[in-house]
């Protein structure tokens, strides 16, 4: 993060970074999200399925080690958690230089990852909106302190194709993330006020801290609005996937075997 980046991260709670990932980058893993998702959509109501502690139920797929919940109806969400395990097009990802760069800068406990998911938004859906309160608890935690920007959990979304506001915006309140009392505006992205759209080209991230006001309004298009999410915090913290909340990360011995020691590193809680 250059001082720029930093300052703007602490005033807005997230920032923008375009031409994070370059064209073959993008190119190699938009086939694999859209791999993924015509393998999730022919078996997420098949067994095994697994009851999260969060309520939804998902069906864990074990031959390609990746967990699933949601449909393509309209209005709806197809979500995939653990991808890594299901294509190693996902490693450029795993300890990605510039990304790492981020983290280190606003995370001063070591880093892992622990947040995996491929979000798939259909017409008509829209992502509830959700942070927004310093009192939200410790996983969430924003701080500042004698060393600078000290977070918890965080999270960078890549972008694999274009995304306007009318195609489903990731959206955010600017400087939520220091505010000291609930939202009492609900969880509507589109009537909130203070909530502005991120309209994001193929290539760009958008790195943001968890203690940000934060969702997605709704998709009015007839694009399917794919992203890729990867969250850290400090090493400390368990999965924070929703399927395998607060449990070891569920990363496969082949896929494992795959990194190399820091890329392994990143997942050893």
């Amino acid at each position: 993060m250059n001082d720029i980046e930093r300052y703007e991260f602490d005033r807005q709670g997230y920032i923008i970074i375009e031409q994070m990932l370059n064209p073959p980058e993008v190119d190699s893993l938009a086939t694999a999200v859209d791999n993924l998702e015509t393998h999730a959509l022919a078996h997420v109501n098949q067994p095994p399925r697994k009851k999260s502690a969060w309520g939804p139920e998902y069906h864990h797929n074990v031959d390609r080690g990746y967990y699933t919940q949601g449909s393509n109806e309209a209005g709806r969400t197809l979500m995939i958690e653990d991808f890594w395990n299901a294509d190693a097009r996902f490693d450029l990802l795993v300890n990605h230089a510039r990304t790492m760069a981020c983290i280190h800068a606003i995370v001063q406990d070591r880093p892992t990852v622990n947040n995996s998911e491929l979000r798939i938004r259909y017409n008509g859906n829209q992502s509830g909106t959700h942070g927004g309160t310093r009192m939200a608890g410790r996983k969430y935690r924003y701080e500042f302190n004698q060393n600078g920007i000290d977070c918890m959990m965080v999270r960078m979304i890549y972008f694999v194709h274009d995304v306007t506001n009318e195609q489903g915006a990731f959206c955010v309140v600017p400087g939520t993330h220091k505010t000291n009392l609930p939202c009492p505006y609900g969880h509507n992205p589109d009537e909130e006020p203070g909530m502005i759209g991120l309209e994001m080209k193929a290539g760009d991230a958008i790195l943001f801290t968890e203690n940000l006001r934060h969702g997605g309004v709704t998709n009015r298009s007839d694009q399917v609005r794919k992203t890729i999410h990867v969250g850290y915090g400090p090493h400390w913290m368990m999965s924070q996937n929703i399927a395998t909340m607060d449990e070891p990360p569920y990363i496969t011995e082949p896929t494992m075997k795959r990194w190399d020691e820091a890329q392994r590193a990143l997942f050893q809680a």
